[in-house]
């Protein structure tokens, strides 16, 4: 896997993706192409060849029914070779293509050649022992051929005038039995050579155009990903830069940060509080040398001032998680955007896990920001929905740990209940459970009515047992400090569940650890 160190090698990377995936692309679509042509190719020589069949097939059985009809009209009138002299000089007259690679022709069964309106220098010979380039007794197959009930057809190689070249040729004969003649036409297959150059020369302008267009959107992506860099990475970077040199020079004077070097908005935010944490750092810190100096003195009004100072790093904080929320939809929206044109890809699905890891500490962060000045309504919940919807946002954090989630969750289960609150507590317990899960293992989640009154919510996880249970739900307390994370999830939910009457009921061994939530249906605790 790739780890970009930098902004720039994160636009290398992704510019270095975009070719190798246009490529890809470029590989199949013109591999189909091919195997489109080849397919057209295959079913235009099979067209080809059945229609002229079908077509020399039709006219050799015309000209049999033309003799049979003769014969019984004549037969008792006319001797035999009279009848078959004025039939001969019939289909002479009656020839009116003056191809000569289309033409009836016809023997005997014993090989003379009795009619043949191109050769006449060959009428009246035996050819029974006639082949072709490749030594095929093409006139024996023919006339053997001719003898079935319903005739049939020869392949072979003929010299064709007009081109002065052999090429491949295809008869068909059918008998008139009652005379013992072989009646036959043959038809030249090399047409089809030109259809399918035809074909061909369709197939390569159709590549050219492909690869103009991919190439076009190649260079397009590759400028728009250099200008993404040039315009916004180091303008980004210049203001993240403008900010440290500025906490490296507050060490030595009292000048506040210029906000004119400054380009993004979000960034001069942080800049001013930057400045007025600073300032009241400094502040503080010859108000703590003064009362050193004269500490009873000054004890009850470095109070207060210690009292402001807190209060405006709650407001401080306040601020802050205002702020991340907006760069944090913007990554949240251009992950969204990649999926839509890269559906499966692991490292957008790492990226996305870590947004929503951001996204949940953000919401942690704002209701504890918010726990003190706002009255948490309680409502009817379909507490399935929740659930599901709370599992499907953090089934890509699973994803990216190795993890699967197990779903066991009742349809539609209501409690009066603030939704607010009950995000936090199945949040912070599925992010624990994904955080200290075994890799590959599964994460039971179950949700069900325990009886008239309660429903219960139970996520067990396989993971070390859990030693101080008694102290899990502390403020900062981390069972695992080299997981990372804050301790204050599990202390947000017991407040939530201290609050609204939930009983919980923790169960670890060295298999399983077992958080089990109950819930009251109804139970109204505002009063």
């Amino acid at each position: 896997m790739f780890k970009a160190k930098s902004l720039y090698h994160l636009i290398v990377y992704s510019i270095v993706f975009i070719i190798i995936l246009i490529s890809f692309f470029t590989f199949i679509i013109i591999d189909n192409a091919h195997e489109e042509l080849q397919e057209k190719i295959i079913t235009l020589k099979s067209d080809y060849s059945n229609n002229q069949k079908e077509l020399i097939k039709n006219d050799v059985n015309s000209v049999i029914n033309f003799i049979r009809y003769y014969d019984s009209k004549y037969k008792n009138v006319k001797n035999t070779k009279q009848i078959q002299k004025e039939i001969l000089l019939a289909l002479k007259k009656l020839r009116i293509n003056d191809n000569g690679n289309e033409y009836i022709f016809i023997y005997d069964f014993k090989g003379k050649f009795l009619y043949h309106p191109v050769d006449k220098n060959k009428v009246g010979k035996n050819l029974i022992n006639l082949t072709d380039i490749n030594g095929k007794k093409l006139v024996k197959e023919i006339i053997e051929i001719s003898k079935k009930p319903k005739g049939g057809y020869v392949d072979y190689v003929w010299y064709k005038q007009n081109i002065k070249k052999h090429v491949k040729k295809i008869s068909y004969a059918n008998s008139y039995e009652n005379w013992g003649w072989t009646i036959g036409k043959g038809v030249y297959l090399d047409k089809i050579d030109k259809l399918v150059l035809t074909k061909k020369n369709e197939y390569n302008q159709k590549i050219s155009d492909y690869t103009l267009q991919i190439s076009s959107l190649t260079i397009m992506l590759v400028l728009y990903s250099i200008f993404i860099y040039k315009n916004a990475t180091i303008l980004i970077l210049n203001d993240v830069k403008e900010i440290g040199k500025y906490f490296k020079e507050s060490q030595k004077n009292d000048e506040p940060i210029n906000q004119n070097r400054i380009i993004f908005g979000e960034f001069k935010v942080i800049a001013n509080y930057a400045t007025d944490a600073m300032n009241n750092i400094k502040l503080k810190t010859h108000m703590l040398e003064d009362l050193n100096k004269n500490l009873e003195y000054k004890v009850d009004e470095k109070t207060k001032e210690l009292t402001k100072l807190i209060e405006s790093q709650k407001t401080f904080i306040k601020h802050s998680v205002h702020e991340i929320n907006t760069p944090l939809s913007i990554i949240q929206t251009n992950i969204d955007l990649l999926k839509m044109k890269i559906p499966e890809n692991k490292y957008i699905t790492h990226i996305e896990s870590g947004a929503k890891i951001i996204q949940y500490i953000y919401d942690d962060l704002s209701y504890l920001v918010k726990k003190d000045r706002v009255i948490y309504e309680k409502e009817y919940l379909n507490l399935s929905d929740i659930v599901l919807q709370r599992l499907d946002f953090f089934s890509e954090i699973a994803k990216s740990n190795s993890l699967y989630l197990v779903r066991n969750i009742k349809d539609d289960i209501y409690i009066k209940f603030n939704k607010t609150e009950f995000q936090r507590v199945i949040d912070n317990n599925l992010s624990n459970a994904i955080k200290y899960s075994y890799s590959k293992s599964p994460v039971f989640v179950k949700l069900d009515y325990l009886n008239d009154n309660e429903v219960e919510l139970s996520i067990t996880t396989h993971s070390k047992k859990i030693e101080y249970q008694n102290k899990i739900f502390d403020d900062f307390y981390r069972e695992n400090s080299a997981r990372g994370g804050f301790g204050l999830g599990l202390r947000i939910v017991k407040e939530i569940c201290d609050k609204n009457l939930v009983t919980i009921r923790l169960d670890s061994n060295d298999k399983e650890t077992k958080f089990t939530y109950r819930f009251k249906i109804n139970e109204d605790t505002t009063t």
